[in-house]
């Protein structure tokens, strides 16, 4: 159907229209099929390109993300995961008092 059929009918970005598709899906089939078709995919693409894949893919995201933040954000996040770990050491040890 044209514009010219529904004068009313209003443009919408592709993202806007994959939004709404997604959200239609997800009243109709559930969240639990995203997650099936997730896992599905995954499997696939492990099954297709093997271990080694994931690792380069990891190497190439670490490497960007070095030359987008530098080396201070990884010290900043290896601070804030240290800390997170003592927390929880800590919690843990309480909890068996």
């Amino acid at each position: 159907m044209s514009d010219r059929e529904h004068p009313e009918a209003k443009e919408i970005t592709v993202a806007e229209a994959g939004r709404r598709g997604g959200e239609t899906v997800k009243a109709r089939y559930g969240k639990e099929f995203y997650t099936e078709i997730g896992h599905k995919g995954g499997r696939t693409t492990s099954e297709k390109y093997g271990a080694d894949f994931y690792g380069e893919i990891g190497r190439k995201g670490g490497k960007r993300t070095a030359q987008r933040y530098g080396h201070e954000f990884y010290e900043r996040i290896g601070k804030k995961g240290g800390q997170r770990v003592r927390e929880l050491i800590e919690r843990g040890k309480r909890a068996t008092k």
